[in-house]
């Protein structure tokens, strides 16, 4: 099942990739700690790492939310035919998005909302599609929701110097810049109320920007975390972050934080690129926290 219901929210999974990010654990989570991955291999193996490889394993995908009659598009992937050198599994990709999209019952044209948890380039690249030469906005109806700071982070004019490097380049110019000059960006500052199920709240550290996005509905609770977690061994290991993370001692407070909101409040935990079941429940674990359960997708890879 790709579909559940979460009080009076419909939560529907969209697959952009399921597969390798050609990173070794030691590349991608550089401070896990020594021996983690083996110690945790039982439930890491095959869906987000890779034994005979080495590689971890990733996906990039969308959560489709049907909420008080809207439809809200939860961070928008790597899109088609966009010029990465920096990133070359991400380069001109060219995949069947849309018609996952059109499979859930959605065209781009019924998107209400959309929500980039931030501004990274595997999270805005459906905002655009390619019509000639011109890159324009692929959901023209919506209203796209984007975090201020992670907006003039981004932005090359303010020449700030991530730890991404160039892994970004041309993101803004192409999926974030010609939305903005539509006029469908809404920049919004510290929290946003989308509806009275859905709230978005800043949850800093992986960028200056990164968010939240809170779901309560019917005594049903989830947190959309973005990049605060890549893989489950953060939730097991929560002071380990990814080589993206842009202020490292934040992101380790904003994911112990938001880990605890998930397993104090009973909320279902979705992570941007969780393969396999893609969400989870958690629950405390000493100081650190464990997966409970796993949420009722069908299992992808």
């Amino acid at each position: 099942m790709d579909e559940i219901m979460l009080g009076d929210v419909t939560v529907t999974r969209v697959k952009e990739f399921a597969g390798s990010v050609e990173m070794s654990p030691d590349q991608f989570f550089p401070d896990s700690p020594a021996g983690s991955w083996d110690e945790h291999r039982g439930w890491l193996a095959p869906d987000f790492w890779d034994p005979e490889t080495g590689e971890c394993q990733s996906a990039i995908q969308s959560w489709l939310l049907r909420s008080e009659g809207r439809v809200i598009l939860v961070d928008t992937g790597v899109g088609n035919h966009k010029d990465r050198p920096y990133a070359p599994v991400w380069n001109r990709l060219d995949t069947n998005y849309l018609d996952n999209l059109a499979a859930a019952g959605v065209r781009p044209e019924d998107v209400d909302v959309v929500v980039n948890t931030h501004l990274h380039i595997d999270h805005v690249g459906w905002n655009t599609r390619l019509d000639g030469r011109t890159w324009v906005p692929t959901f023209p109806n919506a209203e796209y929701l984007m975090p201020r700071q992670d907006f003039d982070f981004w932005n090359p004019a303010n020449n700030h110097e991530p730890v991404l490097g160039r892994g970004n380049q041309n993101v803004f110019e192409d999926s974030v810049a010609p939305v903005h000059a539509a006029g469908l960006a809404r920049l919004w500052d510290g929290s946003y109320r989308i509806d009275r199920n859905l709230r978005l709240d800043l949850a800093p550290g992986h960028t200056p920007g990164s968010s939240v996005l809170t779901l309560d509905s019917g005594g049903d609770r989830a947190l959309f975390v973005g990049d605060l977690v890549h893989t489950p061994l953060q939730i097991a290991e929560p002071e380990t972050n990814s080589c993206f993370c842009e202020d490292p001692a934040e992101a380790r407070a904003t994911r112990r934080t938001l880990l605890g909101r998930a397993a104090d409040g009973n909320a279902l935990l979705f992570p941007a690129h969780f393969p396999g079941c893609g969400a989870a429940e958690v629950e405390r674990d000493g100081s650190k926290f464990a997966i409970k359960k796993w949420a009722g997708f069908s299992r992808i890879s």
